[in-house]
């Protein structure tokens, strides 16, 4: 039994992303000094990667931790073939786009690392569909002229984000069932959204814990200011592995 238990944790190492969500390179040191022995995926996203640029995913790499890239490109197909090029030129291990941009546009987001990468000889990126942002509701959707609801749009997304040859989407917990029974076993979820049971949601509408999170069926989990923002933030991954 105790050796389930080990590599249950082991496994739960494996699929966390930490979202590094800070806008200086010091505290970014800081942060990886701290959980790098713990955490194998971290997530740079727009703060950070606006702040600090690609000297941010440099620092990550010399901690040899693999690299989410979330800057959720949404633009004309060229615009994102070419950024995705960039992208992998960077060498993430992964990053999104939002599939509200068509299906043209995330083919050419897929069209753009291939080629970039066959340029390079290195394996493509994983590329994500992102399909509702976890602060979004009902009310929200309709603001924007969207009537179906949160769990609808998610699946109407996440089918079209198959079909334009992604390798995944990133939705809440709250989908993660049904985008799983749609898409079947292959396709990636990672589950924004993710909260300790003691952690505030803050601006996070659709949450769940990590333990439910991926008992659901996520590949990965991101988990942020709960860790990032805690007082002792390696007690804190610690407790989240187990």
């Amino acid at each position: 039994m105790r050796k389930n238990n080990k590599r249950d944790r082991q496994m739960d190492k494996e699929k966390i992303i930490v979202a590094l969500d800070v806008n200086k390179i010091k505290e970014l040191e800081r942060l990886l000094d701290l959980l790098s022995p713990y955490v194998k995926v971290f997530k740079v996203g727009m703060e950070l990667f606006y702040s600090c640029g690609p000297k941010a995913l440099d620092i990550v790499k010399k901690y040899d931790r693999e690299i989410f890239l979330d800057l959720k490109f949404h633009d004309i197909p060229n615009t994102v073939r070419s950024s995705a090029k960039v992208a992998t030129r960077l060498g993430v291990f992964m990053f999104n786009v939002h599939a509200s941009g068509g299906s043209e546009m995330m083919k050419a987001a897929v069209e753009g690392s291939e080629e970039e990468s066959a340029k390079l000889g290195v394996d493509r990126p994983r590329i994500l569909g992102v399909t509702v942002l976890t602060s979004m509701d009902n009310a929200a959707l309709k603001q924007t002229g969207i009537n179906a609801s949160p769990e609808n749009q998610v699946l109407n997304l996440a089918r079209l984000t198959k079909e334009s040859g992604l390798d995944g989407v990133v939705a809440s917990p709250k989908e993660i069932s049904l985008v799983r029974k749609e898409t079947g076993k292959d396709f990636l979820i990672v589950t924004p959204g993710v909260r300790p049971e003691d952690s505030e949601k803050g601006d996070q509408k659709r949450t769940a814990t990590p333990k439910e999170a991926l008992e659901l069926g996520a590949d990965y989990i991101v988990i942020g200011r709960p860790v990032t923002k805690a007082e002792n933030p390696v007690k804190t991954i610690k407790s989240i592995l187990g």
